[in-house]
């Protein structure tokens, strides 16, 4: 996810367009595209056209899509998909529920927010089975628990990121609103470094890289991880469901969307498949395909999230019920710094459904793809200044 300044955006949104033909299929796109009116119809070249809008830019965060791209496996299921490239003035879900793309990338709770507000979308698999969330501080702060962040400067983004950080906050018996000082925090980590927060925000795929790529004046040599201390919300238990396919929900009542989801989620999670089984070749589709991140960085990024998706007991992309009702309760239950919740009710039944994703999981399964993960070892990666 991630956004950064609009200036970075314009950037990415000039390398995708540079490297698209690398995919063979367009690897860009805008909010502003023509709706799909109803269900596609087959191209001359016999394919249905799709277009999936991601939650950001082209990164490694999303390598299993661009992977089924460049490898084919949407075309196999007779998918001619195209994927639009997300930013800070792109909201995926919308995206999706005004109709201007099939299928759409986004956190659960924001997702929720915007179902709340009106819009009829259902998360039909949850890609990242983990929140790739932390709160980083310098190992000299001692802030090796929730607990320690009492009387602290604690950065963090806002914009409905923030959800997880507070729900630790307040399970610890901490008021976020007396016991910290809370930071408007930057979509980097100059602020950890140059000492305006003694917490930071960020992301195991992104941020954190972005800290072990960066040299400690003191020694002239790159940071490393004993440098540093984490909070993983996943082991703190506040950690809410992020990355997940969304579908019209209103569209899932047609026979041809139906197939044409468990289509598209069979390719999809065969290129996460492909992700993990070789991780610096999805990074270089990746790069290919237009990233503006270094090498080095977009490796460690695809080996990261390979570690949010992998290992799937139930099957890559099925919603675990414990994580998708915890995530609930956060989202209804914790208040942010202005005292507001994510969402005020229950999302309701439709919200999410396995019944698509369990299909593409057992046509898979039944063709020799491993979809567990279960033996998964992620590489160790070596970061290089900068990224590069």
């Amino acid at each position: 996810m991630n956004p950064r300044s609009p200036l970075s955006r314009r950037a990415a949104l000039l390398g995708a367009a540079a490297g698209a033909a690398a995919l063979g299929a367009a690897a860009c796109g805008s909010a502003d595209q023509e709706a799909t009116a109803g269900g596609p119809s087959a191209g001359a070249d016999g394919l249905t056209p799709v277009k999936l809008q991601l939650q950001w830019v082209t990164q490694g965060q999303f390598a299993g899509y661009f992977t089924a791209l460049e490898r084919g496996f949407y075309r196999d299921e007779g998918l001619d998909v195209q994927i639009l490239e997300g930013g800070s003035d792109i909201v995926p879900q919308t995206v999706l529920a005004q109709g201007q793309a099939d299928y759409a990338i986004a956190w659960v709770p924001k997702a929720l927010a915007s179902r709340e507000q009106g819009a009829a979308i259902t998360n039909v698999a949850q890609v990242f089975q983990r929140s790739g969330t932390l709160q980083v501080s310098f190992k000299g702060a001692g802030i090796d628990s929730v607990e320690a962040l009492r009387g602290k400067k604690v950065g963090n983004w806002g914009f409905g990121n923030e959800y997880e950080l507070f729900a630790a906050m307040t399970a610890a018996g901490l008021d976020p609103a007396t016991d910290v000082t809370l930071v408007q925090q930057q979509f980097d980590m100059l602020g950890l470094l140059q000492g305006d927060v003694d917490a930071a925000q960020a992301m195991t795929y992104n941020e954190y890289a972005q800290l072990l790529e960066a040299e400690d004046p003191a020694t002239g040599e790159l940071y490393t991880a004993d440098d540093f201390t984490v909070l993983d919300w996943n082991e703190v238990g506040t950690a809410m469901l992020q990355d997940a396919v969304w579908a019209s929900s209103d569209k899932l009542g047609d026979t041809a969307y139906q197939e044409q989801t468990v289509a598209f989620l069979k390719a999809s999670l065969r290129g996460w498949a492909a992700a993990r089984d070789d991780a610096a070749a999805a990074r270089d589709v990746v790069v290919a395909g237009g990233s503006t991140l270094g090498a080095s960085h977009q490796l460690w990024q695809v080996n990261e999230v390979n570690k949010l998706v992998w290992p799937a007991p139930a099957g890559a992309g099925v919603v675990d019920a414990a994580a998708w009702e915890r995530t609930v309760a956060i989202a209804r239950d914790t208040r942010n710094a202005e005292g507001q919740t994510v969402i005020s009710r229950d999302p309701g039944a439709d919200a999410y459904t396995n019944e698509f994703v369990q299909r593409a999981v057992d046509e898979l399964s039944a063709d020799g793809v491993d979809v567990t993960g279960e033996s998964f070892t992620p590489l160790e990666v070596t970061l290089n200044p900068g990224g590069a």
